[in-house]
């Protein structure tokens, strides 16, 4: 279980949040809720498909869905509904793939083709690793549990294209102001790179021919 969740626990603590492993006073059922949560972990691992390149969306998800598992295990009642509390996405058949998982994979895909059919800055489109650097702050909370639709997380650049944009992408705006972008590091396409990336041989090289 430490193994398991040694990374949840330290986005946890990274984001100043309690964790949701929640376990019982009551000795004798102390393995059997650590079981549950592995379990649950595991499961979203299991449906989670591309997400799994994005660690620390995973560990919002499952912050959320231990944190209902818990509630549920406990008899708690919500103080919105006045019911026990229940899953947010639950009841429907895969409503953990078609409400969690797809409407995250579809902000890839969408960002992955726009990378693909046109010529465009880094700066211009955002990969797994862009997308998941949003839950490395607390403002990913923000999103909400079930998730907001109209979340800054699922906009997508407005802009059209006119021909000039399609075969230049450096005259291209960045985005809307809905659309978040890059979050920290941009790539910036330049021929000095090669001078850059291979600093030490050109040092050696001239030193040589010195």
């Amino acid at each position: 279980m430490k193994k398991l969740f040694k990374n949840y626990k330290r986005w946890c603590k990274y984001l100043g949040r309690k964790s949701s492993l929640w376990l019982p006073t009551i000795q004798q059922e102390v393995q059997q809720r650590k079981l549950l949560y592995m379990g649950l972990y595991l499961l979203i691992w299991g449906e989670a498909a591309n997400l799994r390149f994005m660690p620390e969306c995973l560990c919002y998800i499952y912050h959320h869905m231990a944190f209902e598992l818990y509630g549920m295990l406990a008899g708690n009642v919500s103080p919105t509904t006045g019911e026990n509390v229940k899953p947010a996405y639950g009841g429907a058949e895969e409503a953990f793939l078609k409400k969690v998982v797809t409407p995250i994979y579809k902000i890839i895909e969408m960002e992955a083709e726009r990378s693909k059919t046109m010529k465009s800055k880094h700066s211009h489109w955002r990969n797994y690793d862009d997308l998941n650097e949003y839950f490395w702050s607390r403002d990913c909370f923000r999103l909400g549990w079930p998730m907001r639709a109209d979340a800054d997380f699922f906009k997508t650049p407005n802009f059209v294209l006119n021909p000039r944009d399609q075969t230049n992408g450096e005259h291209r705006p960045a985005g809307n102001d809905h659309w978040m972008g890059k979050v920290n590091f941009v790539e910036i396409r330049s021929f000095w790179h090669i001078f850059r990336s291979f600093d030490r041989m050109w040092s050696f090289l001239i030193l040589s021919l010195q």
